[in-house]
This record gives structure tokens, C-alpha cells and sequence, in this order.
């Protein structure tokens, strides 16, 4: 029996080196422009596409079948209201879309992604260009994709996608945090998803909890709902709030969230606010980019790393108990080594590359870490972050 031809291509990949893909498209048809990536992780496909650190990116899923738990409004890190979430610019598929098949699914990936305006590619050999990106590095992309309604060339394909790649900005030097943080304060309430209830339904909080200010640069709602479990009072503001704005809601303590772009960059306006946050002698957490903000507060130097990292899978000690964790990870940008100031020390390394995962202030509260501990869906082994943070809060606020 003969197999049935496939239909031709109407999406074609262009990297910025020249490299060329043909497949088909996801999502919407257009173009779409970004730094390509690859991430390893093998479940949670809706949370790392509406992850607000991902802005600016186009996501390579090494794992080849995504799509089988399907989408829900639960599974969402930024905020779903708007026409896009604020995740990443597209993405990478080996296979098409696999059909849903679980309980808490209430809408097809698909048709998830053509409802938020976003566009990818399937039919790739994601094992050969995730094998591309790691010896070449980091470089933009652009995805072009042809509607169903009549045939297109290769030729014109990829004339579409070259106008995209010169669109497509560098990520060094790139501010991106003031285009995904939140515009006005706001309180927290959603504690951390549980079987038997939904976290999209926000918990009385009491005044008499300690109070924490997370600085939103990007924030992902996983860490907002981690830090009310580990029982504390929440208050958002964005990324742009004064140091004053900040003191005059007498937090008892404050978090520096996860986001997007280039640290140097944000830091121009977030490090003098984190500078006097410090001297007001507040315990501080930080995550992501606000533990490379934090890092370039206490005089740390960020570097752009030729292979960032992303997945579920990697493995960081911990150099204080010797423990080795599992822990998510999403991060282009590193604090080198390089210059650490020797009131800074390093707490967590990357056993893949021995990267500088955590730091802590040697006589101050203050400490972060490079990973994601609030990891959606897993895994969990640095959960306990935010209980050594809330820990620290209680004690400066009984203090």
C-alpha cells in the first residue's frame, strides 16, 4: 500500500545565520520574529509559552509531542485577558499538535493559539536545530506562515520571513520588562493549585500576615500564588515603582521577580530602586532577572551566555548542604564570576556548566537565585525558597 503524500509545506523557519526549515504552521498565519531557544522540559508547554520571560523569544520544544493535556485558563502565568499573553513570540514542533486527552483540558492547542494571535512551525527535525543552536548559540529567527486558502512558494515563504528577521532586535542591550510588567498596584490573594481547588479562586488574606511588595519585571503567576502559600500578604507593583512608592506601603519584606530582557538594561531604572531597598535594611528575594538585577546592585557583573538555559531538568547544588536540586530553569543572562564583591556569596552552581545559580548578602537579608522555584509544573526541589524567604520576612517583621 502506498502512503499518502504529504501536503507541501506553508511555513518556513529562517535563522539568522541562513539556516533554512520548511513546515507547517500553528496558529495563526503571518510572521513572526524573535531570538530562537530550545527548551526540555517535557510537560507544561502552556505555562512556558505564557511565561513573561519568554517575551522577545520563539521557543524550539525538544520534546516532539505537545499538545496532548491541551489548554486551560488555569495554566496560564500572565495575565489571559489581553489579546496575547505575555510569553513568548512563538514556537518549534517536531509533530503537529497532538490531540487533548485530560480532564482539566478546555481547549485544543491549537485553536488556543489562533485565539491569542500566536504563530509556530511543526514539522521540524527539532533534534538537528536544537543541535544548531548549541554549537552556534543564540541568534534571531523568524517564522513565516502561508494561510490554507491557496498554494505558496518556498521562494515567497522565505521572502516573507527575511522582512521579519530584520525586524527582529537584539537581545543584548534590550529593555523588555516595562512592555510585560503591570501598569497600577494590585493585590494578591491566589494561593498555589490544589486538586480539590481551583487557584483561580483568590483566598481572604488576613492584615495581620506580614506583608511582601513583589516588583513585577515579568512576574509569573505561579510565583505570586507560592508566595501566598508560604503565608504572606501580597502587593504587585510595577516594575517602574520608586524606591519611596515602594516604602510608603511599609512592606515587611520584598520580592524581585523573573521577566524578560536584558539585566544591564532594566537595571538602569530597577537597580537605584533596589540600591535603597537595601539600605532600608528589608529582607529581599530575587528570582531570574531580579536575582541578576540584585546581583548588579551589591556590584556583580551579568554576562550574556552562549547557550542559555531552559528546561525542567537541571541540575543545581545547593553549596551550603551539599544537596543537589532538580529545578526549572528559563535564563540568557548569568552573573559572572568575574568581579563578585566580597560581600556576596555564592550559594547554588549549575552542575551543567557551573553557571552561578544563588548568591546571599553575607550580613544582610538578602539573597536569590537563578532558577525557578515556583517551576509549573514542577519540579518542586527548590520550593522551600519561599518558606526560608517568608521565614526571614516573619523575623525581621517580629523584630
Amino acid at each position: 500500500m502506498i502512503a499518502p503524500l504529504k501536503p507541501a509545506p506553508n511555513a518556513a523557519l529562517l535563522l539568522a545565520d541562513g539556516t533554512v526549515f520548511f513546515g507547517y504552521g500553528l496558529g495563526d498565519a503571518g510572521t513572526v520574529s524573535g531570538e530562537i531557544c530550545f527548551n526540555t522540559a517535557m510537560t507544561g508547554y502552556q505555562e512556558i509559552l505564557t511565561d513573561p520571560s519568554y517575551a522577545g523569544q520563539i521557543i524550539t520544544f525538544t520534546f516532539p509531542h505537545i499538545g496532548n493535556v491541551g489548554c486551560n485558563p488555569e495554566d496560564v502565568e500572565s495575565d489571559d485577558a489581553q489579546p496575547t499573553p505575555l510569553g513568548a513570540n512563538g514556537l518549534i514542533l517536531r509533530e503537529a499538535i497532538t490531540a487533548p486527552s485530560s480532564f482539566r483540558a478546555t481547549a485544543h492547542l491549537e485553536d488556543w493559539l489562533k485565539a491569542h494571535g500566536l504563530r509556530g512551525i511543526s514539522g521540524i527535525d527539532t533534534r538537528a536545530l536544537t543541535r544548531h543552536i548549541r554549537m552556534h548559540g543564540a541568534q534571531n529567527c523568524a517564522i513565516a506562515v502561508a494561510g490554507h486558502a491557496s498554494p505558496v512558494t518556498e521562494e515567497a515563504l522565505l521572502k516573507k520571513a527575511n522582512a521579519a528577521l530584520a525586524l527582529a532586535p537584539d537581545m543584548n542591550g534590550l529593555e523588555l520588562a516595562a512592555h510585560v510588567t503591570t501598569q497600577e498596584n494590585y493585590a494578591w490573594s491566589a494561593p498555589r493549585w490544589e486538586m480539590e481547588q481551583s487557584h483561580l479562586q483568590h483566598l481572604p488574606v488576613g492584615d495581620a500576615l506580614a506583608h511582601v511588595v513583589a516588583i513585577d519585571y515579568g512576574v509569573k503567576r505561579n510565583i505570586l500564588r507560592s508566595l501566598i502559600s508560604a503565608g504572606v500578604r501580597l502587593t504587585v507593583v510595577p516594575a517602574t515603582a520608586s524606591a519611596e512608592e515602594i516604602l510608603a506601603l511599609k512592606p515587611d519584606g520584598v520580592f524581585l521577580s523573573n521577566g524578560p530582557g536584558d539585566p544591564s538594561a532594566t537595571g538602569h531604572y530597577a537597580v537605584p530602586v533596589i540600591k535603597k531597598l537595601i539600605d532600608a535594611k528589608l529582607p529581599i528575594f530575587g528570582i531570574c532577572l531580579g536575582h541578576q538585577m540584585l546581583g548588579i546592585a551589591l556590584g556583580c557583573h551579568t554576562e550574556k551566555m552562549k547557550q542559555g538555559h531552559r528546561g525542567a531538568n537541571h541540575p543545581v547544588k545547593d553549596l551550603q548542604t551539599g544537596k543537589v536540586e532538580i529545578t526549572s530553569q528559563n535564563h540568557g543572562f548569568a552573573i559572572s564570576d568575574a568581579g563578585l564583591p566580597a560581600e556576596v556569596e555564592v550559594t547554588h552552581r549549575s552542575l551543567f556548566d557551573g553557571t552561578v545559580q544563588g548568591i546571599r548578602h553575607r550580613t544582610l537579608p538578602v539573597f536569590s537565585v537563578q532558577g525557578h522555584p515556583e517551576a509549573s509544573p514542577g519540579p518542586h526541589d527548590s520550593q522551600y525558597l519561599f518558606a526560608r524567604f517568608v521565614a526571614m520576612v516573619k523575623e525581621s517583621a517580629g523584630a
